[in-house]
């Protein structure tokens, strides 16, 4: 497989999918590494693993493991200045950890935890294990404080916790003598241009024969740019690939197919929206705060959208027009939060209500301060399907006296710029999980994440729990907050469906994202001789963890 960044051995831990609860292809929750779980009144955690179960050096995987992640990692001040993930925080509310024998640990707290089970089963998941026999080297607890730090200096960390920690990445995949229980192992250190990964030779899952999975013995994962991949990939340089191909490819890659040796499937997607626009409601600037804050400026910009256009010119009229929400397979759609519509004349007259009636000699708006309306969309300069979309929106928002810019740069530059409030507007995907329900968290739609690019101070004041971000100012987003809060504490489905559905018409009555198109095909390579990759599926992060879900331990070559 063809990766564009070094980083992204953590597609060893994505694809490989081991987790203690995972999804099925139908996206049910299924024991997975664990034997069984039981959860009582949605607050008490039981979980029991296998017997014999060991990790990929073939030392035993036992509940000495999670409670040396919980009492020797999650609540170190050294190695976890901030404590334990928020998502093992219930109401202000650490869980009660016990081990009941070797085999069996709980995870009690005072009021349910909705959050708990997803979130070990997400494709960048909560492991609440470690190897403990192999990270007690590190650690001053069981070495002492003179050898952690001795073993530090030698290895050049500033402390025995900057070594515990770059040791310790079970997600990163980038430490080859970390043991995983995942159906493959990284045998190779980084910095380099080609990682491989070979069998672990003590993986946990079986067929339904007996035999012991992964069937491929090794998987090799090859840096390249993100701007080849895709005619690497047209010339059979890969033999699984989804990651850094895109729809446009799509008839590029199907010429080619035959010559490559590979077929070309199309998965559905199941982000809320494939591509929306983000006004960034924490901008710096007063004056264009102001202006994004109103919701008939966001409106405007929306109905200013062709979308059909898009849809014929980009994706062959495959993809939904549709707004940024739920899609039409989850059990909370209501077609009212996906419509969208076609309207400049509606677009000027909203603009005009608002007061933006002076122009320049260009025909451009003036703010209230006599700056043009010049918004500058940011891009993570990936691809260029983005910046495709961006330039047949860019002649219609001319239309309503807009002017539209597009500026890409890196990825981390881009996050980063957003999160200090400096981008003004930004394209990106939409909500990750258009196929929610109403037990699915709704947190996605109130601010919660420094991640979300509308409002990313404000979610960033819910993650840190107020030391850093700024608290929402804005009604509507601290109804969602509220309301996010009360899912939480719902008794019932039939309550937690209410709330998710008021959090879906906020959303659409303000448009804090505006969503452009939806259910945009994925494109995936298979080398013909690899056999089980399913022809039709989802393809999706969180949750599917992409191939993750269709277990790749399964997949092999004919000969």
């Amino acid at each position: 497989m063809l990766v564009g960044r070094a980083k992204d051995t953590r597609l060893l831990a994505v694809y490989g999918y081991a987790r203690l609860v995972g999804y099925d292809a139908a996206f049910r929750l299924r024991p997975d590494i664990l034997e069984d779980f039981d959860v009582r009144d949605g607050r008490v955690f039981t979980f029991r693993l296998r017997r014999g179960h060991k990790w990929s050096d073939g030392h035993p995987f036992t509940a000495e493991d999670f409670r040396y992640y919980w009492e020797d990692v999650a609540n170190n001040p050294s190695l976890a200045p901030s404590g334990p993930p928020r998502d093992m925080v219930v109401a202000g509310e650490l869980p009660r950890f016990e081990i009941i024998d070797d085999r069996t640990v709980r995870y009690t707290w005072p009021a349910p935890n909705p959050f708990f089970l997803p979130r070990i089963a997400g494709a960048s998941p909560l492991f609440i294990y470690r190897p403990a026999h192999y990270l007690k080297q590190f650690h001053p607890r069981h070495v002492g404080e003179a050898a952690a730090a001795r073993r530090a200096e030698e290895e050049g960390q500033r402390s025995w916790a900057a070594l515990h920690n770059r040791r310790d990445n079970l997600y990163k995949f980038d430490n080859p003598d970390l043991p995983t229980l995942q159906p493959w192992r990284n045998t190779t250190r980084p910095p380099a241009p080609r990682f491989t990964a070979q069998r672990n030779p003590f993986f946990h899952r079986i067929d339904a024969r007996g035999r012991q999975l992964p069937y491929i013995d090794e998987v090799v994962l090859v840096q390249a740019d993100g701007r080849l991949i895709s005619a690497k990939t047209g010339a059979g340089q890969s033999d699984l690939q989804a990651r850094n191909i895109s729809f446009d490819d799509y008839t590029f890659l199907k010429d080619g197919s035959g010559r490559g040796g590979y077929d070309v499937h199309l998965w559905r997607t199941a982000k809320g929206a494939h591509l929306a626009l983000f006004p960034n409601l924490n901008q710096n600037d007063p004056v264009w705060r102001e202006v994004m804050r109103d919701r008939r400026f966001r409106k405007a910009l929306s109905l200013a959208i062709d979308r059909p256009l898009i849809n014929q010119v980009l994706y062959f009229g495959l993809a939904l027009e549709h707004h940024n929400t739920v899609l039409p397979d989850s059990p909370l759609y209501d077609g009212t939060y996906a419509r969208t519509e076609f309207d400049i004349e509606r677009a000027n007259g909203l603009l005009d209500e608002m007061g933006l009636t002076e122009r320049d000699d260009d025909e451009i708006r003036l703010l209230p301060d006599g700056r043009p309306i010049h918004v500058i969309v940011e891009t993570a300069g990936e691809d260029t399907e983005r910046t495709d979309v961006l330039e047949l929106i860019r002649d219609d928002w001319a239309r309503i006296g807009v002017r539209l810019f597009t500026k890409p740069s890196q990825r981390e530059v881009f996050r980063n710029r957003i999160f200090a409030g400096e981008t003004l507007m930004s394209i990106w995907f939409g909500l990750e999980n258009g196929l929610a329900t109403a037990e699915t968290s709704p947190e996605e739609l109130a601010p919660t994440s420094q991640l979300q690019l509308q409002w990313p101070k404000w979610g960033q004041y819910f993650e840190t729990k107020g030391k850093s971000g700024e608290p929402p100012d804005m009604a509507a987003a601290v109804g969602l907050a509220r309301l996010n809060e009360e899912w939480l504490n719902a008794p019932t489905t039939r309550e937690r469906e209410r709330i998710w559905r008021r959090m879906l018409r906020i959303h659409r009555d303000m448009l804090f994202s505006i969503g452009i198109v939806s259910g945009v095909p994925q494109p995936v390579v298979v080398r013909k001789t690899l056999m089980n990759v399913p022809a039709k599926a989802v393809y999706n992060w969180d949750p599917g963890a992409q191939f993750g879900v269709y277990r790749p331990d399964t997949f092999w070559f004919a000969r």
